[in-house]
């Protein structure tokens, strides 16, 4: 029997959380495509009672501060997935973090070369998941978009082409990123390249299907 499986990427609202709202209360998995504060991901995470999968945003910081002050490089309950692969319940996910790089602060910033090469370090889980589950991936969360798809023109919000080369490999069924925020009706949210269905999920995208274990 096929197990339903529904996840958001999310930037929720405290006050809908909070409601007895069907489409966050039926949540099986979430996933964060980064710039968001560790705070954020556990309130949301202690709300929902769900796993949650996120990558680091270029607006990201390295470490945070508690009210108590103390230092947290990691939100509590949640799972960094960059460079790696993840299997819930019969859905395998993967995440590549950050954006371009713009700036000569290296954290979460990545040249195209330094991406192709994190996208090469994955494929061994990947081909792994080929062998044992007869696909590569499910779902690659990423912050930044493919070059060319729902990216813009300066050197920050500029896409990646390792992430066109990721997608010609390995036919992730969805690319789900942030980064980019959609203003006005003529933005779009949802684009295809070739097997898979490229997904901005800026402000939040509610996602159901069957996956098989």
């Amino acid at each position: 029997m096929p197990i339903a499986a529904r996840w958001c990427t999310m930037r929720v609202q405290k006050e809908t959380v909070g409601q007895e709202n069907k489409d966050y209360r039926a949540m099986k998995i979430l996933m964060s495509c980064g710039d968001l504060p560790f705070y954020y991901l556990e309130y949301i995470v202690s709300i929902l009672n769900v796993p949650l999968f996120y990558v680091m945003g270029n607006h990201d910081k390295k470490v945070e501060y508690s009210a108590n002050g103390q230092a947290r490089t990691a939100p509590r309950g949640c799972v960094n997935i960059d460079n790696r692969v993840a299997q819930h319940k019969g859905l395998l996910i993967g995440g590549l973090e950050g954006s371009m790089r713009y700036t000569r602060d290296p954290r979460f910033q990545y040249s195209d070369p330094e991406m192709h090469f994190k996208v090469w370090q994955m494929a061994p889980q990947l081909l792994s998941n080929r062998i044992f589950r007869g696909r590569y991936l499910d779902i690659l969360i990423t912050h930044a978009p493919p070059y060319r798809i729902h990216d813009g023109q300066d050197l920050c919000h500029r896409g990646f082409r390792a992430f066109l080369r990721f997608m010609d490999l390995f036919k992730p069924r969805y690319l789900i990123h942030g980064h980019r925020h959609l203003y006005g009706c003529q933005q779009t949210a949802v684009a295809h390249y070739k097997e898979t269905q490229v997904v901005n999920i800026f402000g939040y995208w509610v996602l159901e299907w069957n996956v098989y274990p």
